[in-house]
């Protein structure tokens, strides 16, 4: 195993939903494997506990160089009104890891 990092991705989303009043973006918090890039630990800004123990449970254990998959598994499986924004901020926390791995020394 390698060393666990810790990164977020953000969106926004619907200006009608609660998650907008309360936090103004949509967060998600990855603890990323970086050897072998899996997602071993993740949190994300939502207003119920139900949808935060659902989003973890659809993304721990995946890749993060994987996120064309991961956003076909939400849109195929999270329902909420949040999606796109859930979809985007794994989306930007998968281009964060990209460009941090690419300026680590191998």
């Amino acid at each position: 195993m390698g060393t666990p990092i810790y990164l977020t991705g953000e969106a926004k989303s619907p200006s009608n939903n609660p998650i907008t009043s309360q936090w103004g973006l949509f967060f998600i918090g990855l603890v990323v494997d970086n050897e072998t890039h899996v997602i071993l630990d993740a949190d994300c800004t939502t207003t119920l506990d139900l949808t935060r123990r659902f989003v973890r449970d659809l993304v721990v254990g995946q890749s993060l160089l994987e996120d064309d998959a991961l956003v076909e598994s939400i849109s195929a499986r999270y329902h909420g009104s949040s999606q796109r924004a859930l979809a985007a901020s794994v989306r930007s926390a998968a281009t964060k890891y990209r460009d941090l791995s690419a300026g680590s020394p191998s």
